[in-house]
């Protein structure tokens, strides 16, 4: 089981790393499952992630209290904001735009109601 853990932290990793350089791609969460992973297969690479200088605080404080900072909130509600407004722009059928609107919404509540880094 731990090359599993193993690779699925490599994976989540290389997806964080590439949420870098890509504004729609999310690397904290990516860390988030990284950590994880690497915590029941690499404990190395796991310290690294939490004692990383930038991404280390945020997945440090989701850890300990489930937090979230606030320019993250912000960001995270306007970016689903703006994914569901986009699909009403391109035209995409009502249906399916009501049903992202309804899972955006669960998602920023439960992003919203975080408590602040």
């Amino acid at each position: 089981m731990r090359p599993l853990w193993y690779a699925a932290g490599l994976i989540a990793l290389a997806l964080g790393i590439i949420g870098i350089a890509l504004p729609v791609l999310p690397t904290v969460p990516f860390l988030l499952l990284a950590a994880a992973a690497f915590a029941r297969s690499s404990p190395r690479l796991e310290r690294r992630i939490l004692n990383h200088p930038t991404y280390g605080p945020p997945v440090r404080a989701w850890r300990e209290r489930g937090a979230i900072s606030r320019l993250a909130k912000i960001w995270a509600t306007v970016a689903m904001a703006c994914g569901v407004g986009f699909s009403l722009f391109v035209g995409m059928p009502l249906w399916v735009v009501a049903m992202q609107a309804m899972i955006c919404t669960a998602i920023a509540a439960f992003v919203v109601t975080r408590p602040e880094a």
